[in-house]
């Protein structure tokens, strides 16, 4: 096993840390923001500019992967890094969020806020569902060619082992802040039986294929807004033991109000063992990953820099900005002037400006090199402030300039 974790400085006062996780394609010092590749690329961005941008890893969506090209076809051309001409460690989910939300599934929305929940996500009629769920699994159709398919603890296994990435997610139930108490409870026994499934079938497939790179899982918590829904998923993970072979850490998942971010993440990690990494799903908002920090994830995912570099919306130091709009037309100076990214090195606002308005495909190459850089770049110096004992004065000048509009 050419996997590990270590710790190597805790934050006085709460429950944040710094550390090292060791893969078979190198290792990833934490807490890192990890870009997200949907489609084994991050939009707009040649893989060989990640590097230089500041990541250590990306992560890959196992459903996107497995309806195109497929699993087969990764796993022949040497799996996901070999793939996509990355030199770095490599992370894919589980596909259960995609089956059952982006549209695709109960036509969800997973709102980081219960206030900005769609009410006409509410379906009636089953058979406008384009998922179901069932104990066993998901069966689902494919957002591409309305093509039916099936994803079950064992299948998901199966096509992340093939897809071949260093760390991979059990399958889990993806539910919404708006199920009701009684359905969350269902849903978590679904996942907990359905994790069980997730560490008899790695095992088994570690084990067939053995001379690969070894695959970490990491097992995902559920419970929305629930304490007690919560603590009990921690501790059923943590202590979780299928002949000997256990998680390699954890993945918090599911809806999340933004209140209580904080509180959720405090609940599961003074459950969780120390020893093992826990990586915070779809979290990549500065507030957002500040609170995650200090609360104890080692590691985040999350498509919003790139998708809100693709509109034009960039990262500064006070807050973001519309690069396409009119006062940036005569800015003949970086989005940023004291960045190190590609992009502030060699082009200015109003020539991005310029891009956007035109339409032209490079503008999202640009503004998404940009946004990576600055969210990486933050959770880097997240990780450098634990290390020198200043991460709550860090936050507190951060926060007050950012958000001081």
């Amino acid at each position: 096993m050419s996997f590990s974790f270590k710790v190597e400085k805790t934050l006085k006062g709460a429950l944040g840390r710094s550390g090292v996780i060791t893969t078979p394609h190198g290792q990833i010092k934490t807490p890192a923001f990890i870009p997200v590749g949907t489609k084994a690329t991050l939009k707009s961005v040649l893989p060989e500019s990640l590097k230089d941008l500041g990541a250590q890893a990306v992560l890959a969506n196992s459903y996107h992967l497995y309806l195109q090209p497929g699993p087969e076809i990764v796993d022949q051309a040497g799996g996901l890094a070999k793939f996509m001409n990355w030199q770095g460690p490599t992370f894919t989910d589980s596909g259960g969020f995609q089956v059952l939300s982006l549209g695709v599934g109960f036509k969800k929305v997973i709102a980081m806020d219960e206030n900005t929940f769609q009410a006409d996500d509410v379906i009636a009629d089953d058979k406008e569902r384009l998922a179901h769920v069932d104990d066993d699994g998901v069966t689902f159709k494919s957002h591409l060619d309305g093509s039916l398919h099936r994803f079950t603890p064992e299948v998901s296994m199966q096509v992340q082992h093939q897809i071949g990435a260093d760390i991979i997610f059990a399958f889990d139930e993806c539910t919404t802040l708006h199920n009701t108490r009684s359905y969350q409870e269902k849903a978590l026994e679904r996942t907990r039986l359905w994790a069980i499934r997730c560490l008899k079938e790695h095992d088994a497939l570690t084990k067939k294929r053995e001379g690969k790179p070894y695959q970490a899982l990491f097992g995902v918590l559920q419970g929305a807004q629930y304490e007690d829904l919560r603590r009990k998923a921690a501790k059923d993970l943590a202590l979780m033991n299928v002949d000997g072979v256990t998680f390699d850490g954890f993945g918090i998942g599911g809806a999340l109000d933004k209140q209580t971010l904080g509180d959720i993440l405090k609940w599961v990690n003074e459950e969780l063992p120390v020893e093992k990494p826990r990586h915070f799903l779809g979290i990549g908002e500065p507030d957002d990953l500040f609170v995650g920090v200090e609360n104890g994830a080692d590691t985040f995912d999350c498509v919003a820099p790139s998708r809100q570099a693709r509109t034009s919306s960039v990262f500064t130091k006070d807050g973001r900005l519309n690069i396409s709009n009119a006062p940036h037309k005569n800015e003949f100076f970086p989005i940023e002037k004291d960045c190190t990214c590609y992009t502030c090195r060699n082009y200015t606002r109003a020539y991005l400006c310029h891009l956007f308005r035109a339409k032209e495909m490079v503008a999202a190459t640009l503004a998404t090199i940009h946004n990576q850089h600055f969210i990486v770049g933050l959770v880097d110096q997240m990780r450098l402030s634990i290390e020198d004992g200043t991460f709550f004065d860090f936050k507190a000048q951060f926060m007050a300039r950012y958000y001081g509009k």
